[in-house]
């Protein structure tokens, strides 16, 4: 179960991390072609997406890794499992409801973790 969360936790965290880091930089009218969601938003809330995005990522592993605040990894698995259900509630009231499988498939990756590592296995 340690080896599936840990793989899980660096794939995800890998997707996070490009996502956060592209949108905390970028401006955005560059991600509006292929995020045309960014539109709906302020350029600083799209920022402040991303940011949130980075630092999940970085909560995913950093905290397990060192064995310090260990108990921050399944806090970021379930702020970014929240993060997806957000984006498809968003994705349902624009009607957008082909991005929902994705949002559901990250969803259901990062509410494994955290439910692994909320769990009485060792990190």
């Amino acid at each position: 179960m340690n080896v599936l969360l840990w793989i899980l936790q660096g794939l995800l965290a890998l997707a996070f991390l490009a996502a956060g880091v592209m949108k905390s930089t970028q401006p955005k009218e560059k991600l509006a072609p292929n995020m045309p969601w960014v539109n709906d938003f302020s350029a600083g809330t799209v920022k402040f997406i991303g940011v949130a995005e980075f630092l999940g990522a970085v909560g995913l592993i950093l905290p397990a890794l060192t064995g310090i605040a260990v108990i921050l990894t399944p806090i970021a698995a379930a702020a970014l499992a929240l993060t997806m259900a957000l984006a498809a509630a968003y994705h349902v009231r624009k009607g957008e409801y082909s991005a929902l499988g994705i949002n559901g498939a990250i969803f259901l990756v990062a509410a494994f973790i955290a439910w692994g590592r909320f769990g009485p296995w060792p990190l």
